[in-house]
Formats: structure tokens, sequence, C-alpha cells
């Protein structure tokens, strides 16, 4: 794929180092081959969102990897049933959902935890529309901010929201320390082996995203989902009480 990101928009990056995705060894005869789809969401409003610039920054890189990238701000999202389905925000976070073949879930940890906003985009995520999964089998990358020492609490509670939400979470994961000292006046990331880190993480996400993104289907064909009826299968999973 031609990189949409010039390296001159890397300025961290050892060009020696950074190689393409060799398509070719990841997929086989016949595979689709428009750009790997990522959508990225991350957990926070502030004007200056730490999670949202490292965010940027893994889209700069996926885009160089080749990827269309888009980016959802949660920014008027209510909160999870307080408003219908139809709500405009919902509609396009949900229609971006359907859009992508992987996504990369960013959020600080506040409190111990993932930010509520974090939480709430992905809880107006369906688990189906219809029979259609607009999750399942897609690829995720995880990562977090935080305003002190390294922790994992947020990339770890992700990574269960992911195994429930039926996506394919890659091994590698990024999470910055002090992330406020990572980046200079023009909000870039400074070069670091947390940078590095995320390197690393987005160029994962697109290896296992061309691996799989073609046989989605044959990976999470069920027995039990083919002896249920389509319609049976959407009253069960979006029951509106628990």
């Amino acid at each position: 794929m031609t990189p949409t990101t010039s390296l001159h928009d890397l300025p961290n990056i050892d060009p020696d180092k950074l190689h393409a995705i060799d398509i070719e060894a990841l997929v086989g005869p016949g595979a689709s081959q428009h750009a790997p789809r990522i959508l990225m969401l991350y957990g926070s409003l502030r004007e200056r969102s730490f999670s949202r610039l490292v965010s940027e920054e893994a889209g700069r890189l996926l885009s160089w990897f080749g990827c269309e990238v888009r980016t959802f701000d949660p920014t008027g999202l209510p909160l999870p049933d307080a408003e219908d389905v139809s709500h405009p925000k919902v509609a396009e976070l949900r229609e971006l959902a359907e859009w992508s073949d992987g996504m990369v879930w960013c959020s600080p940890e506040r409190h111990g935890a993932m930010t509520g906003i974090m939480k709430a985009q992905i809880d107006w995520i369906p688990l189906t529309l219809g029979a259609v999964r607009p999750t399942q089998g897609k690829t995720l990358a995880v990562m977090q901010v935080c305003g002190g020492s390294q922790s994992f609490n947020s990339v770890n509670q992700l990574r269960v929201l992911g195994r429930w939400m039926r996506m394919l979470t890659i091994p590698n994961q990024s999470s910055v320390p002090r992330v406020f000292m990572e980046f200079d006046e023009n909000d870039r990331m400074k070069p670091s082996p947390f940078y590095d880190r995320i390197v690393d993480v987005m160029e994962e996400l697109v290896k296992f995203t061309w691996l799989v993104r073609d046989r989605n289907t044959a990976l999470t064909d069920r027995y039990s989902e083919r002896k249920e009826s389509s319609d049976a299968l959407s009253n069960r999973v979006n029951q509106r009480t628990i």
C-alpha cells in the first residue's frame, strides 16, 4: 500500500528501520486489496487531551503503513441509554464501527481505571445490529496514558472489553507514564522508548489486520449460532433488560 503520511511528518522515526508491511506474506491469492480501515477511539474531552494526542501519533503511523484512518470525537456523545440510538453522535459512532476493519482504543487512567468517556463509547457499540456483528473478528490495539507512574489497569480493562466485543486484541500494547512530559510545545511526541513502543503496536496491528480481515467469517463461524435463527440471535443479544 502507498503511505498517506510522509516520513517528514514522523520526525522520531529511523527511516532505515521502518519497513513497509509485506502484504504478500500475510494474505492469500485473491485477498481484498483496499487499505485497512482503522477507527481510533480516545477517552478524554480535555482541550489538550493526551489520549487524543497519542491517538494522533498512532494515526500518523497507521497512515504511513497504508491504512485509512478515521477518528471519532466523543464530544457530545450522550451517556449510554440517555438518548435513542438515532442520536447523531451515536449513529456516527456505530457507522464508523461497521466501516472499520480494526480499532485502536486509547484511554487515560483515572482513579485506577479507564475513563467513563472511553467506556461510554464502547457501550454504545452493539454486539449485533440485526444479525450483523459490527465488531466481531475485527482487530484491536489498546493503549493508555498515565499522569503519573506507569500502570496497566486501563489496558487490562480494555482487553476484557475487546474480548467481550469478540475482537481479536493483538498481544502488544502501550502505556505511556507521565505523558505530559512526553510531548513538546507543538503537541508532538518526543523521541523515546514509549514512542517506539507505539510504533511497534501499530505495525503489529496492521499485520494482524491484513492477516485476518478476509478470514473473519471463517474464524467466527460457530456451531451454536448456526443452530440459532438470525431473529433469535438478534433478540438474545439485544435484550433490553438484564
